[in-house]
């Protein structure tokens, strides 16, 4: 029995992650890549991304999000954007980038999980096992929704 608790199971999630500290962090424009805002702290890598997909011919333009934290191979999860009034769950699966795994999804820019980003006020980014991300209070969030969402196609 003693010999059973020293065992570890390869099945179970890493350890969670603390939440970062978003204390002047900003949203910019990414200077890398179209259609992309970026959060994080100048200087530093990035904690969350947010990219605009336009769609072709008939379909929707869609939102791809991405929080850099780890994330366990295979691993999938819903990732909960909070503020402005809403509550948004987005479905995240871990995804490879360069070396790591990182969570990334992504969803029709029309979809209600995304009304989290239509406001004026913070908003909270959260992964189970990867922490909280406060996202500080910013119009281009919102300017982006906009933008993304004028591309869906008229039904």
């Amino acid at each position: 029995m003693a010999r059973a608790t020293t065992i570890v199971s390869l099945d179970a999630p890493s350890a969670p992650h603390d939440s970062p500290d978003t204390k002047g962090a900003v949203w910019s424009i990414s200077t890398k890549q179209q259609n992309r805002i970026v959060y994080g702290i100048p200087g530093q890598p990035a904690l969350l991304t947010l990219e605009c997909l336009p769609g072709e011919g008939s379909a929707p333009a869609f939102i791809r999000i991405a929080r850099y934290a780890p994330a366990d191979r295979d691993a999938g999860a819903l990732l909960a954007l909070i503020g402005n009034g809403a509550i948004g769950r987005l479905a995240v699966d871990a995804t490879r980038q360069g070396q790591r795994q990182i969570w990334q999804g992504e969803a029709p820019a029309d979809d209600i999980g995304w009304e989290p980003l239509d406001g004026p006020r913070e908003i909270t980014a959260t992964v189970p096992g990867a922490g909280l991300v406060r996202l500080n209070p910013s119009p281009l969030p919102m300017a982006f929704l906009k933008q993304c969402r004028s591309l869906v196609p008229a039904g």
